[in-house]
């Protein structure tokens, strides 16, 4: 599974020109899903995802994580991020799960990020959305479970 996180002061997900998920204070997180992902793959972005320390402490420090701020996260399924762009002009999704194995794991991922004890809201899978993201910092990293990056 792959990630683009982004630590925001608010974002939101608009589909049909509609708001179907917002957060304030926390996280935007992209989320693909691969072919070859499992269970394991979900844990560990969960995991990754709730306890980067990426917001600042009484220090100035990125020390905290978004579940020691009591921030919120919005996950947005985006089966791009497993675009080959590497020959051609057209990417290719060779890689991308399935929209029925994407839409599981995406799902047991939002789950897992509940049971920690976040607040999160989502997007619609498998639908146009369009994604407001106003970027803290700018604060943005990639996270791969399988670790290629």
């Amino acid at each position: 599974m792959r990630a683009v996180v982004q630590k925001v002061t608010s974002g939101s997900v608009e589909v049909e020109e509609q708001v179907v998920g917002e957060v304030h204070k926390g996280l935007v997180v992209l989320i693909g899903v691969g072919q070859d992902d499992t269970d394991e793959d979900v844990g560990y972005l969960a995991e990754k995802i709730a306890r980067l320390r990426i917001f600042e402490d009484e220090n100035g420090k990125l020390n905290l994580s978004v579940l020691d701020i009591g921030g919120e996260v919005l996950a947005v399924s985006q089966f791009t991020l497993y675009g080959d762009c590497r020959r051609g002009r057209r990417p290719s999704f060779s890689s991308a799960a399935s929209p029925d194995k994407a839409n599981k794991l995406y799902e047991q991922l939002v789950d897992k990020l509940r049971d920690m004890g976040l607040r999160v809201s989502t997007g619609k899978f498998q639908t146009h959305m369009v994604v407001n993201i106003v970027n803290d910092g700018p604060v943005t990293l990639l996270l791969d479970s399988k670790k290629t990056f």
